[in-house]
């Protein structure tokens, strides 16, 4: 079994984020960037599958050598070869583009990319690579099991959960219940050494990718403001504060 794990490079959420160019780029100085964590979910199911059924994993990464330092922490975790197409991942189309062209010319059992990244939540890419290369795609998935050569998935859908049968190949945009966080993985010391010896393949692209989007420019959220504390008896006070001052009275 061959599967493909589609992998984002998102900033830590512990990062402190700041813009440049009169907020129209992001400052990547001093940001700790992570594998995207529902991506990180998919890969963790993957390492399952290989681990019990037998399979082949492959990571999938539109990004600079930046990332290549993430793409290691992916094979030490236990994946067993990266590619990364040497391109700026402008936008979920471009990404979808560039990813779905290199997919055409292999063939694989399972894609999973993560629901959404972290950064800009769009959730776009799993359903984008569906349309270009004509696979069935499961969204919001937060189970998997195998039934002979079919796959029993399960995602969330409004007030409920829809139990799909499928063959192969399929999209699957996983998330947090495809694996519990306690599952994932941190990398072992002899996980890092062998990742060393793990090939890292950089794909160059002829032609660019324009993106269709421009931004005019970033925001950062509003500062919240301090806490205030009021004493159990003050209920007037209280009243007064959520009338006159947050003005959600």
């Amino acid at each position: 079994m061959n599967i493909l794990v589609c992998i984002s490079v998102v900033p830590d959420t512990t990062s402190k984020i700041n813009f440049t160019e009169s907020n129209t780029k992001f400052d990547r100085n001093g940001v700790t960037f992570i594998i995207n964590p529902l991506d990180e979910f998919c890969l963790t199911k993957a390492i399952f599958i290989k681990e019990s059924l037998g399979a082949n994993v492959t990571v999938l990464n539109v990004g600079t050598p930046e990332n290549d330092s993430v793409l290691r922490k992916a094979l030490a975790i236990g994946a067993d070869n990266a590619i990364r197409i040497n391109s700026q991942s402008n936008n979920s189309l471009s990404v979808a583009k560039l990813m779905a062209n290199y997919i055409r010319s292999k063939e694989y059992d399972i894609i999973f990319c993560g629901k959404e990244s972290i950064d800009y939540n769009g959730g776009k890419v799993p359903g984008f690579l569906s349309s270009m290369l004509s696979i069935p795609f499961i969204n919001a998935c937060v189970g998997l099991d195998f039934e002979n050569e079919f796959l029993i998935t399960k995602n969330e859908i409004d007030d409920g959960i829809q139990v799909c049968k499928c063959q192969k190949p399929i999209i699957i945009a996983g998330q947090k219940g495809l694996v519990q966080e306690k599952d994932l993985r941190i990398p072992s010391m002899r996980g890092i050494m062998t990742a060393r010896t793990k090939p890292l393949e950089v794909i160059n692209t002829e032609n660019e990718v324009k993106s269709n989007i421009r931004t005019i420019s970033f925001e950062l959220p509003e500062q919240k403001s301090l806490c205030k504390m009021i004493e159990p008896e003050n209920v007037n006070e209280l009243i007064d504060l959520l009338q006159n001052e947050a003005k959600v009275l």
